[in-house]
């Protein structure tokens, strides 16, 4: 991490990033105890979304670790992690719901899923030379390379907001799919799914604060560097 007057700022937004994650981890440990009112397994969720949006055609696969499960717009999979996948709980069928909601984006061309998947690959490479390029910078004092360094934490920045509303959107795609086949059941595994959803959309609105307290502290430092 790169000193600078949003030192502190980063810390805060870190400790409340991992207490947001702790908080996921705990509400899905939750839910994914109880069973759903159909006994649905998360991948009998997605197989059923998929193909009553006209989507048969895109696999649902199993992969390893916990809370691994994403949509992979490029191979045009939807990858649920082993306590999604297998599991007839209220927190899976919430969260294979949610990457099919993905898809579903996908399918119409959301602009900001389509805006997201440009970016990420060049921003992948360009976040990985920016420590460099500030740390050159400023060692050698050199002014130009801290701006391209802020320059990029500012791309990074516009990442995480165009991610806010593919999240939040899959979402509301994946509680109103529950809602209306009556999958969530009673009271309870409505407000279970809700719950699950709403736990993992606090983890992206911790990313935006992080690249954002980020983006001010290379930001400043660049601006003292031209004083």
């Amino acid at each position: 991490m790169i000193l600078g007057p949003y030192t502190f700022l980063i810390l805060a937004v870190f400790i409340a990033s991992m207490l947001i994650q702790g908080y996921l981890s705990s509400t899905y440990r939750k839910w994914g105890q109880v069973r759903n009112a159909r006994s649905l397994t998360g991948a009998d969720v997605a197989r059923m979304m998929l193909d009553e949006n006209g989507l048969g055609h895109i696999p649902v696969n199993a992969v390893p670790g916990n809370l691994t499960d994403h949509y992979d717009p490029i191979r045009k999979t939807v990858n649920l992690s082993e306590s999604v996948y297998g599991v007839p709980s209220v927190g899976a069928m919430a969260v294979a719901a949610h990457e099919v909601g993905h898809a579903l984006q996908d399918k119409v061309r959301m602009p900001a899923l389509v805006l997201r998947g440009q970016m990420a690959v060049p921003l992948s490479l360009g976040m990985n030379l920016a420590p460099l390029l500030l740390m050159v910078g400023i060692v050698l004092q050199i002014s130009g390379l801290l701006w391209l360094g802020a320059v990029l934490f500012g791309l990074a920045l516009l990442f995480h907001l165009v991610t806010l509303p593919v999240e939040f959107d899959a979402s509301r795609r994946a509680l109103a799919y529950l809602n209306s086949r009556g999958l969530s059941g009673s009271d309870q595994g409505v407000n279970g799914a809700r719950s699950v959803l709403t736990a993992a959309a606090l983890t992206y609105v911790a990313g935006f604060a992080m690249a954002l307290a980020q983006f001010l502290n290379i930001l400043s430092i660049a601006r003292s560097s031209d004083d």
